[in-house]
Formats: structure tokens, C-alpha cells, sequence
């Protein structure tokens, strides 16, 4: 009795010894994975920041105040939805909570008389909103671990076709920000219509003269802006991913240490 006891207690030694090796190299994987993610996110900045800046300058008093159908406000009956969240597990509850999040707003949208149309970015977002029925208008897998700018594109170019045709009236983005390995922040976003950026008062006034117009400036600058977004976007949840995924698989590696103790 003793002996099937005994080796009953090694051979539950021994698996949780593999599943700590497991997730000690989750971990490190993970580890290995922030710092190029971060500086993804870091180099990808200046780029969306220079374009704020034309857009400002292009679409200011300067130029007689240029439009474009991306800055167009209209009465909002369709909301678009994009949740960027992981395409695997053992994160946390990094997916979790973006996703109630932005279940959360698309009920409040939906008790306020306003359709949803959904879009999803990884696995986890499209298995939770499939299994509890709700219609996802298209999903992207398989991007959220080394998102490249082709997948920002396709987004984008996506949902700006779908707010050109009138198909929404409004996207709200829902997607992580990374603030350090010890911090990711669930965020909510609106992507479209654009809002023009107001001027922050530290630049010289200087008037430009525009070859093309302004207007075809903008038709060209205003779907890299929401590109480049959308990929800021990609990377920031990216970084939080693989931050969130550390510290989960650092948890799961000293509980069973514990264990075996």
C-alpha cells in the first residue's frame, strides 16, 4: 500500500517537473520576444507622429480648411468594432479582458438602438464571440505575434471600405497598450472618422503653398494615417502579448516549484 502510494507521489513529481519545464521555456521564449516587440512599437511612433503633423498643417485654417470622406462626422446607426486581442492562450488574462471590454461597449451601443458590426484580430477574440453567436464580419489569425504592416493594411483598407460605402458610421478599435513589462493597459480607440488633430501651439505659424491641392494630399496621406494606426496598433498588443505571457509562464514556472517543494 505504501509503495503504490509512493510511486503515485513520484510519478506526480515528475509531471509537474515537465509542466514546470514547459512553462519555464514559455517564459524565456516570451522574455526573448518584448525587447524587439518594444522597439517595433518605439520605432513605429515617429512615422505616425509626422504624419499627425502634415495632416494638422494640410487640413488647417492655412489651406481654407480641407475635407476628406475619412474626417467626415455623421450621425452614427452602425458602430464598427475591432478587437485586437492573442492568438494563443496561457497569457493571463491579457485576451480576457480587452475582449470584455469591448463586449461591454458593444451592448451599451446595442441598448442605445445602434447595429454592431464586429471584427476580430486573433483566435481567442473569434472563438469567444463564435461560440456565444455573435456575427463577425471578418477575422485576422495568426498576425497578433509578429504583426507585419501588410496585416495593418489589410485592416485598414478593410474598414475604410466598409465606412466609405456606408456599411458603419463610426470604428472603435479596442486593443492593449503596452506601457512597460509590468504594465499593458486595455484601451479603447476611435479610429474612425479621423479626428483632425488640433495644433499644440509649440511649431512656428507658416504658411505653405501645396502642389497637388490639399484635397489630394489628403486623399493619399489620410489612408496612411489610418494604416500606420492600425499597425501602432498591432504592435502595441503585440508587446502586451508577449509581456502578459512572461509573467503568466513566471507564475505558472514558481507555483510549481512550490509544488515539488
Amino acid at each position: 500500500m505504501a509503495s503504490a502510494a509512493l510511486r503515485d507521489t513520484r510519478r506526480r513529481i515528475r509531471s509537474v517537473e515537465a509542466i514546470k519545464k514547459i512553462t519555464r521555456a514559455m517564459e524565456l521564449i516570451a522574455a526573448s520576444r518584448i525587447p524587439k516587440a518594444v522597439a517595433r512599437v518605439n520605432a513605429s511612433k515617429p512615422y505616425t507622429a509626422k504624419l499627425i503633423e502634415v495632416i494638422e498643417t494640410v487640413g488647417g485654417a492655412s489651406t481654407g480648411g480641407a475635407s476628406h470622406m475619412l474626417l467626415e462626422q455623421r450621425p452614427v446607426q452602425t458602430v464598427g468594432v475591432l478587437v485586437v486581442a492573442a492568438d494563443r492562450g496561457l497569457a493571463g488574462a491579457y485576451s480576457s479582458n480587452i475582449i470584455r471590454m469591448a463586449e461591454q461597449a458593444m451592448i451599451e451601443q446595442r441598448n442605445a438602438g445602434r447595429d454592431v458590426v464586429l471584427y476580430t484580430v486573433g483566435k481567442t477574440a473569434q472563438a469567444y464571440f463564435r461560440y456565444r453567436n455573435y456575427r463577425i464580419e471578418r477575422a485576422w489569425l495568426g498576425v497578433t505575434d509578429t504583426p507585419g504592416y501588410g496585416d495593418a493594411r489589410s485592416i485598414a483598407n478593410t474598414v475604410m471600405d466598409a465606412y466609405g460605402e456606408g456599411e458603419i458610421d463610426e470604428l472603435q478599435a479596442f486593443f492593449t497598450t503596452f506601457r512597460s513589462a509590468l504594465t499593458q493597459t486595455p484601451t479603447s480607440f476611435r479610429l474612425l472618422p479621423i479626428v483632425p488633430p488640433e495644433g499644440t501651439g509649440d511649431r512656428p505659424s507658416v504658411t505653405y503653398e501645396f502642389e497637388p491641392s490639399p484635397r489630394e494630399i489628403l486623399d493619399r496621406l489620410l489612408p496612411r494615417y489610418v494604416e500606420a494606426t492600425a499597425f501602432n496598433m498591432l504592435l502595441e498588443a503585440s508587446a502586451s502579448e508577449h509581456s502578459a505571457r512572461r509573467r503568466a509562464m513566471k507564475a505558472a514556472t514558481d507555483n510549481a516549484e512550490e509544488l515539488i517543494r
